[in-house]
């Protein structure tokens, strides 16, 4: 514990140090830097007439229908709300102090329900303080953890109906502590920012107590070596800006979470036993004259995954951290029309012990898509087309398939 009293002392005297006046911008657009939630508009917001509060609301829902062609499988199709989120973000007193919250509401939003739990609504409730004359943010409460950039880019902004098949199993999610951020990007000129956590690693909506050895430390590096993107387009999918200039991102996370009750760290199945393990991802994005590319590598690596439980019947249950690796490709064109056709290639390998035996497929998958903006990505319709290639250990190989349509719509 020791460990982490310092490192949370260290995420605040640093502040000391920031000597750059960063203005409040006073137009109704916070911009918070750990939950950057794009929009075409700024949503409907309310000043008090003294100016010491702030309100805006936003909201955004996702419609879909998907056909899905499983092999051995019966055809079938999925009609759903995939997103219902309503978003309030403002200040109390100053501007520099800012608050977030943000609630789901549609099914695969909140997740499964357990027995004599609520519903996991909350997805962010977040304070940030933002000192004068500084470029540091500091965050407590529940909200995204600086993993990597499409996991930290809003939902509402992703050229494809949803993200690739490594961020929904390898990356870092929502959870409860403090975070700590320095942001330096510069219009024309090599910029970065520096961004720092320590969490309880339980993920979003836990309660109760735990081991104080349970917790998660993460950090991520940004560099734009060309300047930052117009309009703040690192944080949305697809050169909607039409960048004149070439303009690039690389950047990398690392995360350690000690001694993880679940699957996945912060989301997944209970583990029958603690497990830690630490998270390394790395992603790089291009963007220039409608033109954007994407590539990313997560992985997450321990050296013994599978926990176990022994049963009335004498057979051992089984549960595993999803541990292993893999590679996002996406290549898109924006064409002055607004249409966009996009290409994403995926490649997804097991924990050798996940691979042989537990029987876990290694994952090819390859993704064709087509979106129109309306209204850049506040009101948009997006289809798609995907090919899934499922190589197993200890039987035959799959082959799956799904078309898919989805239309958004948000403030």
């Amino acid at each position: 514990m020791n460990k982490i009293y310092t490192f949370i002392a260290l995420l605040f005297s640093v502040a000391l140090f920031a000597q750059e006046e960063k203005k409040i911008d006073a137009n109704n657009d916070l911009k918070l830097a750990q939950l950057p939630y794009y929009n075409y508009g700024k949503g409907l917001g309310m000043t008090s007439a003294d100016s010491i509060f702030q309100l805006n609301i936003r909201f955004r829902m996702q419609n879909r229908i998907t056909s899905v062609n499983n092999e051995d499988e019966k055809s079938k199709y999925e009609g759903e709300i995939r997103r219902l989120r309503l978003r309030l973000d403002g200040y109390v007193g100053n501007p520099q102090f800012l608050y977030v919250i943000q609630l789901s509401f549609a099914p695969r939003d909140m997740g499964k329900q357990k027995d004599n739990e609520a519903p996991n609504i909350i997805r962010d409730a977040a304070l940030t303080y933002r000192p004068k004359n500084s470029d540091w943010s500091f965050i407590f409460g529940q909200t995204k953890l600086p993993g990597n950039r499409q996991r930290t880019n809003s939902s509402g902004a992703l050229q494809l109906t949803d993200r690739s098949i490594n961020n929904a199993k390898f990356n870092i999610d929502r959870d409860f502590g403090i975070q700590a951020y320095y942001l330096k990007e510069k219009k024309d000129a090599f910029g970065y920012n520096v961004k720092t956590a320590v969490s309880t690693g339980k993920g979003r909506n836990w309660s109760g107590s735990s081991a104080s050895d349970s917790y998660a430390l993460t950090g991520r590096l940004e560099l734009f070596p060309l300047g930052e993107f117009k309009n703040n387009g690192a944080f949305f999918e697809g050169d909607l800006a039409r960048e004149t200039k070439p303009k690039l991102m690389v950047s990398g996370t690392f995360s350690y979470n000690n001694n993880a009750s679940k699957t996945r760290g912060q989301t997944g199945e209970d583990l029958f036993q603690p497990k830690s393990f630490r998270s390394i991802m790395g992603d790089a994005i291009l963007k220039y004259n409608g033109w954007a590319a994407m590539a990313s590598y997560m992985s997450r690596y321990t050296s013994d995954p599978i926990t176990s439980q022994l049963q009335d019947n004498g057979e051992y249950l089984k549960s595993a951290v999803f541990a292993g690796h893999g590679m996002d490709f996406q290549l898109s064109y924006l064409f002055p029309s607004n249409y966009e056709l996009i290409g994403r290639v995926s490649q997804q390998n097991m924990h050798k012990d996940l691979y042989k035996q537990l029987n876990m497929p290694n994952t090819t998958e390859f993704t064709l898509g087509a979106t129109k903006y309306l209204w850049e990505h506040a009101f948009k319709i997006q289809a798609e087309l995907t090919y899934d290639r499922l190589s197993f250990d200890q039987k035959p190989s799959k082959d799956n398939w799904y078309f898919r349509v989805q239309f958004e719509i948000g403030i």
